[in-house]
């Protein structure tokens, strides 16, 4: 399994559009060609549609399953800088897309000052990594995971989607297959599903799931145990490359309890109203300080 358990929650959660620059001033969403107006006072880009002027309507807003026949036309959202992600200001579904800056076996200060969190500046290896979301309908693990909405890579390194379920209540994960079916294949089941995510999502809020994780692994029978111990434990400002957000940074400690073996992985992510996750920290296995100084991969909303 590797790390497979310890970078799960990285593709929870998208922003909900491919970056491009950021143009124009701004007080308010109406300011804005995009409807969304940043923490800095700039406002947020619209997508380009297909090399030519950026289209109105290419924004795709959170809380839209977008690439549903059924989901609508896409709407706005617009931050309202309250400190509280609701379930319309967390962009989920199949469709999106998101450009991430990602590197991994580098320092990191995961304990800010004065409530920001400064991940803008150029770090060594730093790579351009494209998430995507996909309808599960038609892959050969469709039918093995009812209820799932869609389907996001769990980390750069590894051939691996992370199956999401998202209601009105929660983010959960459901499981983690490979891409194609086969003898090695990887088809992994949580029985009970992890929530991830809980809306509306504050300071403050805290949960555990327990859940025992079944099925196969590289074409390796697994049965093993994991306990996601997660807590909104801070509200600040994260710097990216991509721009300064007003962000909830929520801490998650995974216990993976293979055998006699316990291993421990503890990773921050920071979620911003209408764009999701935003950065997210990821330490290396077996951590003990919260607020460790090294990360196992570092991963930031780029160009």
């Amino acid at each position: 399994m590797g790390r497979t358990g310890t970078l799960m929650l990285l593709g929870s959660m998208l922003a909900a559009c491919t970056p491009g620059p950021i143009v124009g001033r701004c007080t308010v969403g109406a300011d804005c060609a995009s409807g969304v107006c940043l923490g800095d006072g700039t406002c947020a880009p619209q997508q380009e549609a297909d090399g030519g002027a950026p289209s109105p309507d290419a924004f795709v807003p959170p809380g839209t399953d977008a690439g549903r026949p059924d989901a609508g036309p896409p709407a706005h959202c617009v931050p309202n800088e309250d400190g509280v992600v609701s379930r319309a200001e967390a962009p989920f579904g199949p469709g999106l897309a998101a450009r991430y800056v990602v590197t991994g076996g580098v320092p990191v200060d995961t304990a800010g000052a004065g409530g920001r969190w400064d991940y803008g500046g150029a770090l060594p290896g730093d790579h351009p990594f494209d998430v995507r979301t996909e309808a599960p309908d038609g892959r050969w693990f469709a039918d093995r995971f009812p209820g799932a909405d869609y389907v996001a890579p769990l980390a750069e390194d590894r051939d691996l989607l992370g199956v999401f379920r998202v209601t009105n209540a929660s983010l959960e994960l459901l499981g983690v297959v490979s891409p194609l079916e086969g003898v090695g294949r990887t088809e992994l089941r949580f029985e009970p599903a992890v929530r991830m995510l809980s809306f509306p999502l504050a300071r403050g809020d805290r949960w555990t799931t327990e859940t025992r994780v079944t099925g196969l692994a590289s074409g390796l029978a697994a049965n093993f145990t994991e306990t996601y111990e997660v807590e909104v434990d801070a509200r600040g400002d994260v710097v990216t490359p991509y721009a300064p957000f007003d962000a909830l940074r929520v801490r998650v400690t995974l216990t993976r309890t293979v055998g006699f073996t316990r291993t421990v992985t503890r990773q921050f992510l920071f979620v911003a109203e209408c764009f999701g996750t935003v950065a997210t920290v990821v330490s290396e296995e077996n951590e003990t300080e919260i607020e460790f100084r090294r990360a196992a991969e570092i991963r930031r909303l780029g160009f």
